[in-house]
């Protein structure tokens, strides 16, 4: 747990200090920034929370990042099936 008064009364130069030092902190300067690429939600697509059950997820994850869109696609193959009966 974070004692923030202490880090709030702690001067800029020993905070950034404290961050370079920290061994967990990742370099961030133009070399870690060169191949980034901004992406943008979808803006046709709406958040939402749904439950599924563990063996779902774990097929959909499987392949690794994505599985959200596999599910959409799945999704919207369903939806396409159901229209066309």
């Amino acid at each position: 747990m974070s004692d923030w008064k202490k880090i709030n009364a702690m001067p800029d130069a020993e905070l950034e200090r404290n961050a370079r030092d920290d061994p967990d902190n990742q370099p961030t300067d133009a070399a870690f920034w060169a191949d980034a690429e901004l992406c943008a939600p979808d803006p046709h697509k709406v958040p939402i929370h749904i439950r599924v059950d563990p063996v779902i997820l774990a097929f959909f994850k499987k392949d690794g990042p994505g599985y959200q869109t596999r599910i959409n696609r799945v999704l919207e193959q369903y939806v396409q099936w159901q229209q066309r009966g």
